[in-house]
């Protein structure tokens, strides 16, 4: 075998040796592959609507909801995206709609990647992410002299009034004051009038009469003795009449 023949014998063996890498080298990248839920405008999105991936605003890849028609839960969707002989998407911002409203949610295409990802798209342009703002650091300038003093605030409202607190113990019984003055001695009242006579009492009854005075002795004379007897009946009457006059002055007391 002469040197040349060896030579393009080693030239081939190292061709035949170098395809395998070469094929692998000019392979496609695997596809990311994403999938999750669907909603549009708060309501989960109905079987056969679209959803779309878009990398450098063309369209990526392209899927409908599948879900209960799938035998899977409402709204679900899947897809791959593929990137394209001649293209990079290595390291792009993956940007996502349902049906004709734009999901908030964004992804970044990597090879034989992708994710879980629940897209919540809404008609219209997407909600804008509020990007939080660091505030300056605050500049502190030369000590100086204190200003005037601002105006003072605007008085609050009055609280609520509390609640009340407890009855507190009872007090001690404070000293017996002096005596008041005696008071002035009232006018005395005037005598009253004296009342009328009554009217005179009835007649008592008669009294009963007295015994018979005794018999006078016998005078001499006939004359003599009616005489005597004439006088004995003066003083019977006149003690009746006395008995009866007692009577009366004893009833009109």
């Amino acid at each position: 075998m002469t040197k040349a023949t060896l030579l393009a014998l080693m030239a081939v063996m190292a061709m035949v040796l170098a395809l395998p890498v070469m094929v692998l080298a000019q392979a496609p990248p695997r596809p990311a592959v994403f999938g999750g839920s669907a909603t549009l405008d708060g309501v989960t999105a109905t079987d056969g609507t679209t959803v779309t991936a878009t990398i450098d605003g063309v369209v990526a890849a392209t899927t409908t909801v599948c879900g209960v028609t799938c035998d899977q839960t409402a709204g679900n969707y899947a897809f791959s995206i593929a990137q394209p002989p001649g293209s990079s998407y290595a390291g792009k911002e993956i940007t996502f709609k349902v049906g004709t409203g734009t999901a908030a949610q964004k992804a970044t295409w990597t090879a034989d990647g992708g994710d879980i990802l629940n897209l919540n798209a809404v008609t219209g342009p997407p909600p804008a992410t509020a990007t939080p703002v660091r505030p300056p650091a605050p500049v502190v300038g030369p000590a100086g002299s204190a200003g005037p003093a601002g105006p003072a605030g605007v008085v609050g409202a009055s609280g609520v009034p509390g609640p009340a607190g407890t009855k507190g113990d009872k007090g001690d019984t404070g000293t017996r004051g002096d005596a008041g003055a005696a008071g002035t001695a009232g006018v005395a009242g005037s005598d009253g009038a004296a009342g009328a006579v009554g009217p005179a009492g009835a007649s008592g009854p008669v009294g009963s009469a007295g015994s018979a005075g005794s018999a006078g002795a016998t005078g001499e004379a006939a004359t003599g003795g009616g005489m005597m007897s004439i006088i004995a009946l003066i003083v019977a009457v006149v003690a009746l009449v006395a008995a009866g006059g007692g009577i009366v002055m004893g009833g009109r007391r």
